[in-house]
């Protein structure tokens, strides 16, 4: 294999091709042109702030956890909003053929029902995202509120037999539910909000120990920012001398656990909180969802060495069986 970065003659005529053929007039596709601009659109940051603020003051406790889908390895949001959406899409399929009456009323009356969980999640994960996504969160999350209110309509129209009106409502709650999802779509796999953010580190890291510098570079319960392979580590070393490795940027947003705060055998992250277990990377607590990569670690003659840890990390796990050489 050559230099991926590098641009073979074939490759440097294709380019401009595949261009042209994604954009006829030269100029980004028009919907991702909105969604940037709605990105660095501030003039929404003022009611953000304000919404963010209620959200993250919420008494939730542990539920504001099981919101985020801690417990599920990923974002919880995405699979609730599976039954609203099929619920939804059914009753239109449903409303296109004639004596189905009851079963639309029903499937909408579900979709309205799982709106309510579904929503609570994305608030939750939403108040814990950069201002960019946020942005994009809040037209999203506006888009969903009209369409539950055309759906709360729809149910009412039909409930009072009023069934032409019903399906029109119900047809335009659905279109805004597409809208929804576009944006939802943009935040996920455009702006990566809700994914692992240190999932790439197994991929980067060679096999074997690397080097990380000499035991007294390490001051005991403070955290020191290092590298391998290019891959930004975080090593913290312990008042008996155990040493632990965590990959630095956090698995929720990428925040730099090396600025956290180091405490009770854990780090937390300082942009948005998430606690790690220093040992072997759990997520003790949200927002994140998915635990930090961990490194093993040794010393060999008076300097810490560390290698990728093959072996998930699970809530079970107490602490780090250390290697150790003379």
């Amino acid at each position: 294999m050559g230099d991926p970065g590098r641009m073979t003659p074939m490759s440097s005529s294709i380019a401009p091709a595949f261009r042209r053929a994604l954009s006829s007039d030269g100029k980004p596709d028009r919907v991702a042109a909105v969604l940037d601009r709605l990105e660095g659109f501030s003039g929404l940051d003022p009611v953000i702030d304000r919404i963010r603020q209620k959200v993250r003051g919420l008494p939730l406790g542990p539920v504001r956890d099981v919101l985020h889908g801690r417990w599920l390895g990923h974002p919880v949001h995405p699979v609730l909003v599976q039954v609203p959406i099929g619920a939804w899409m059914s009753t239109a399929v449903l409303d296109l053929m004639p004596g189905e009456r009851r079963a639309s009323r029903t499937l909408v009356a579900v979709g309205l029902a799982a709106a309510a969980p579904a929503a609570w999640a994305g608030w939750i994960d939403w108040a814990e995202l950069h201002k960019r996504q946020q942005r994009v969160g809040l037209v999203h999350a506006t888009t969903n509120v009209v369409a539950i209110v055309l759906y709360a309509g729809s149910l009412s129209a039909r409930l009072k037999s009023r069934e032409a009106l019903g399906r029109t409502l119900g047809f335009a709650g659905l279109a805004a539910v597409g809208i929804s999802g576009t944006l939802g779509g943009h935040m996920a796999y455009r702006q990566a909000a809700g994914a692992n953010h240190a999932e790439e580190v197994p991929h980067l890291v060679a096999p074997g120990w690397h080097p990380l510098g000499e035991v007294a570079d390490f001051p005991v319960g403070e955290p020191v920012r290092r590298a391998i392979d290019d891959v930004a580590v975080l090593v913290v070393r312990e008042v008996g001398g155990t040493v632990h490795a965590l990959a630095d940027h956090c698995s929720h947003l990428a925040g730099p656990l090396s600025q956290g705060k180091v405490a009770d055998g854990c780090v937390q992250c300082p942009w948005h909180g998430s606690v790690f277990r220093l040992s072997d990377g759990w997520n003790v607590r949200g927002p994140a969802t998915a635990p930090q990569p961990a490194f093993d670690t040794r010393i060999v003659d008076g300097r810490v060495e560390a290698r990728l840890r093959e072996k998930p990390p699970s809530s079970h796990v107490d602490g780090l069986v250390q290697e150790r050489s003379a």
